[in-house]
């Protein structure tokens, strides 16, 4: 069975045309040694039909939870029939990489909204088509504040442990310094961060809330970086921001963040979308592309490629970045989700998710021998002490719920709009259960 669309004449004619008789003498300078002279060892291959049962078969294997009450960078919100919908159109499901503007003008568009919105959320002034996912746009935010002589970047150790194993490959690859400042009662520590501000950092890092869903002190702790001569990066969870302060606020320099939660399912882990958002003055260190807004020989909107920081467009030694994907088609899905949501829709679902955590928090900690490992205020994450605590999270699997994420110093439990309070009560009625066996 081929799935090559030509014809054998088709593809003897192209041979032809390049002067080979055959498909072997394209690839002369390979030894032939290092030359495949036997069928692989694969399968045979499969109809349409026995693909489709196959994938049905291993699809079925994964087990689904009717009740999420974990986090950790994945969240579990609503997502109007809408969102879905219009981003499976084949017009965007199958729309390429917007090489030519002028026949990529309704791309264009989708991207330009996006970038709106994001700059709207963040406070900030630009930002660009997005990136691969929220660590690999901590990465990249570290590398853009980079310079000469200050080539050394701060972390908190209080930032989501995937975030830090990013920046750290990141550095890593162009030779540079991760160091990770220590955090305390669940937050970054701040006078130990004082003392690790040396003329060599460039930037800090600081996730907002932060990895155990505690708020930090984001506007006292970029004062102290700024008054350091260093750059702020913060990373805010996008709904967050529906009713906090938005990174500009703070006096971030660049806001990065994981996009999920702005209309993408949970998708066993992906794909998702990384934004990133900044100030004019740093407009031009952005990497991927900016979608700019202006006018046509006739007068009528049109939308180009205000910047391309990409090693595809310009010399690879100039390049600021090698990401190689703008996650159009997430970075709509996200748009449609901000303008059905809208400022309101937003600030309902990030005010009732927070509401939700503090009722199971609160209903959880009733129950002897579990309490609060940090005393602090937090989002829709908090971090509790949990005895037996596998065979709770077993019991709470059993029911059909997916419990919180067991970490070193307890477990971390998430709520969001979506679990009702007869959902939050029987995992608590689970718990006590069995602590009480």
């Amino acid at each position: 069975m081929s799935y090559v669309p030509s014809t054998p004449e088709q593809r003897q004619e192209m041979l032809h045309a390049v002067g080979v008789q055959d498909y072997r003498e394209l690839y002369r300078d390979v030894p032939e040694e290092m030359l495949l002279d036997r069928e692989l060892d694969i399968p045979a291959a499969m109809s349409e039909l026995e693909v489709s049962r196959a994938m049905s078969a291993m699809a079925a294997k994964n087990k689904r939870f009717s009740t999420v009450l974990r986090g950790a960078g994945a969240y579990d919100h609503y997502i109007p029939a809408v969102v879905k919908s219009i981003p499976a159109k084949e017009e965007f499901l199958t729309a390429y990489t917007p090489y030519q503007a002028e026949m990529s003008q309704g791309v264009l568009q989708s991207i330009f909204e996006y970038q709106t919105m994001i700059a709207e959320l963040t406070g900030m002034e630009v930002s660009n088509a997005s990136v691969y996912d929220g660590a690999t746009a901590a990465a990249e935010a570290a590398a853009m504040c980079r310079d000469r002589k200050r080539r050394v970047t701060l972390i908190s150790a209080a930032a989501h442990p995937d975030v830090i194993n990013t920046v750290r490959t990141y550095c890593f690859g162009t030779g540079d310094e991760l160091r990770v400042v220590p955090a305390k009662d669940g937050r970054t520590d701040e006078d130990a961060l004082r003392e690790m501000l040396t003329a060599d950092v460039a930037c800090f890092y600081l996730q907002q809330p932060n990895f155990f869903g505690v708020i930090e002190n984001a506007q006292e702790i970029g004062e102290l970086v700024h008054a350091a001569g260093a750059m702020y990066v913060m990373g805010c969870d996008p709904i967050s921001l529906a009713i906090m302060k938005t990174p500009r606020e703070c006096g971030a320099d660049v806001a990065v963040g994981e996009g999920q939660s702005l209309g993408l399912p949970l998708g066993f882990g992906g794909p998702y979308l990384g934004y990133m958002a900044t100030t004019e003055k740093n407009m031009r260190k952005l990497p991927g592309r900016i979608v700019g807004e202006t006018v046509d020989s006739r007068g009528e909107r049109a939308y180009v490629l205000s910047l391309q920081a990409r090693e595809q467009h310009i010399r690879r030694e100039k390049a600021s970045s090698n990401i190689c994907s703008n996650e159009a088609l997430c970075a709509l899905t996200a748009s449609v989700y901000m303008a059905v949501m809208g400022p309101d829709g937003m600030r309902e679902v990030a005010e009732q998710s927070m509401s939700k955590a503090h009722y199971l928090m609160r209903e959880l900690t009733a129950i002897d021998g579990i309490e609060l490992c940090f005393d602090a205020p937090f989002y829709q994450e908090f971090v509790t002490t949990l005895p037996r605590r596998d065979e709770v999270l077993a019991a709470l699997e059993e029911a059909g719920i997916l419990g919180g994420l067991p970490i070193d110093c307890g477990v971390l439990w998430c709520a969001t709009e979506k679990q009702s309070r007869a959902e939050l009560d029987k995992a608590v009625a689970i718990v006590r259960e069995v602590l009480a066996r």
